[in-house]
């Protein structure tokens, strides 16, 4: 029993580091991340790229892997150009927007019969939505001045991923520990292949789904309602909420009628509801095993941690640590209390022990 007390101020030390060291090194540590993304993401692609129908011709991998990298340059020069132009232009015309929210606020105090109108100053300060925008805007002008530190990152995980089997198999002093190691790689890489495949998939058919409601209302920044709703659909529970408010609040102020407001906010709404609550499910399956619970901690920790960023990343960097957890038995109960039912599988059994045979 009295190890028990030290036990958990050690751990609760240890936790309190690791986030004290992720937040002081969250500078070097986010572009990292992201190149890490980014090369899943060139890896992935150039190996459909390979199975594109060419006859009996299989494209090499020094051909696949530079034709990847080229189509996610252009895709991202794309958005950043669309995103800037859409944030600047926004942050611009928001003076107008705001007085015509002003409006509106008058007319519904005096419906409500309030002696003093309420204003927009008095719900948050003077150009809150101006600097708020313009901080958007700024923050893409960061993301694409730091593509280079990230394009460098990209660079040399792609130069020496050729080695990192070798370099991983002589980490271990036995084959039992190194086969151990290589499953528990291949089972979290097919976790997040799984995520990550269907998490995209959904998320450009929200965005999609989005962009052409709002096109087809004639509602302004389309493209950047569209985009939003792409990248928060990543964010557990918080981010289809968020990507049904902005644009149902600038249809509010844009429209001189209420209802292409209340089409455009049943309309999104009902998207959400559909892709998040019946075909995202039925299309991911029990496959992550995370608690909802376990989901909106997380969110909490890692969007304090790293910001947006950290939200994005959650459920990932989530399923990794549970799938970790679950192979050392000191650390089996914290796999099962994050799961959503208990069930974390069997620890992975090598073939065979033995020394270690590092791969070629």
């Amino acid at each position: 029993m009295p190890q028990f007390p030290l036990l958990v101020a050690t751990t609760l030390v240890s936790i309190t580091l690791f986030g004290w060291l992720l937040v002081l090194g969250r500078s070097l540590l986010i572009p990292f991340v992201i190149a890490l993304l980014v090369w899943y993401l060139i890896v992935a692609l150039a190996e459909a790229i390979r199975t594109l129908p060419l006859g009996r011709v299989r494209l090499p991998r020094l051909v696949a892997v530079p034709a990847a990298l080229a189509v996610i340059f252009i895709v991202f020069s794309m958005a950043v150009d669309i995103l800037a132009a859409n944030l600047t232009e926004l942050a611009r015309d928001a003076p107008v927007y705001q007085a015509r929210l002003d409006q509106l606020l008058e007319s519904g105090s005096i419906w409500v019969g309030l002696a003093d109108p309420i204003q927009m100053r008095d719900l948050v300060p003077d150009n809150a939505l101006n600097r708020a925008l313009s901080a958007g805007a700024n923050a893409i002008t960061q993301i694409a001045g730091s593509a280079s530190l990230v394009f460098i990152y990209v660079l040399f995980l792609l130069l020496e991923q050729s080695t990192f089997d070798r370099k991983m198999a002589r980490l271990f002093s036995s084959r039992e520990r190194m086969e151990i190691a290589f499953l528990m790689r291949e089972r979290i890489t097919g976790a997040l292949r799984h995520y990550l495949g269907i998490k995209t998939a959904v998320s450009v058919l929200t965005g999609a789904l989005t962009a052409g409601l709002l096109t087809l209302l004639d509602l302004p920044y389309a493209a950047l309602f569209g985009f939003i709703a792409f990248a928060l659909n990543f964010i557990p529970t918080i981010g289809s909420l968020i990507a049904v408010i902005f644009p149902s609040l600038l249809a509010l102020v844009h429209f001189e009628t209420l209802t292409p407001f209340l089409v455009i906010s049943l309309g999104l709404g009902t998207i959400q509801f559909l892709i998040g609550n019946l075909l995202e499910p039925r299309l991911m399956g029990n496959s992550l095993n995370l608690s909802g619970l376990v989901i909106m901690l997380s969110l909490s920790f890692w969007g304090a941690v790293w910001g947006v960023t950290g939200m994005l990343l959650c459920v990932p960097l989530t399923v990794m640590v549970l799938l970790i957890c679950a192979q050392f038995p000191a650390s089996r109960p914290v796999a099962v209390l994050l799961s959503a039912d208990g069930e974390v599988g069997a620890p992975m059994v090598p073939s065979r022990p033995g020394p270690p045979s590092p791969p070629a």
